[in-house]
């Protein structure tokens, strides 16, 4: 299994401390900016309603060409960094939910049905450890 979902934060630590990459739910309005959107103030870690990966390189190699076009910190775009901050845009959940229903990576499923619930937020977060 390749994510993990936790009902709290002592079930979370219990099970591996804080090496983790968090995949979380941008709460933010969608007429926020982009700049506000990646900057590291704006990102409150260890959301009980987020999917956590332990295996940073196994997810990597699953999902580097799916997770291929969020934004960085810096407002580049390009694969996943899986130490840093990549924000996923509303449009873009949709097209990565298309590339997993496609390609079918390790523990897909998990993600995609994680991802229905995306489309109440503002996209989704990928941040690394």
């Amino acid at each position: 299994m390749l994510f993990y979902k936790f009902n709290n934060q002592r079930e979370r630590r219990s099970f591996g401390g804080s090496f983790f990459i968090e995949i979380q739910y941008c709460t933010l309005p969608e007429s926020t900016d982009i700049k506000v959107i990646t900057s590291v103030e704006s990102i409150k870690n260890w959301q009980n309603n987020s999917l956590y990966v332990n295996d940073e390189n196994k997810f990597f190699e699953e999902y580097c060409s799916i997770l291929n076009k969020g934004y960085y910190n810096n407002l580049k775009q390009g694969i996943i960094d899986i130490y840093g901050i990549n924000y996923y845009t509303k449009t873009e959940t949709e097209n990565i939910k298309k590339k997993l229903k496609e390609n079918k990576p390790e523990d897909s499923e998990a993600l995609l049905n994680w991802l229905e619930d995306a489309e109440k937020f503002n996209g989704f977060y990928v941040l690394g450890i």
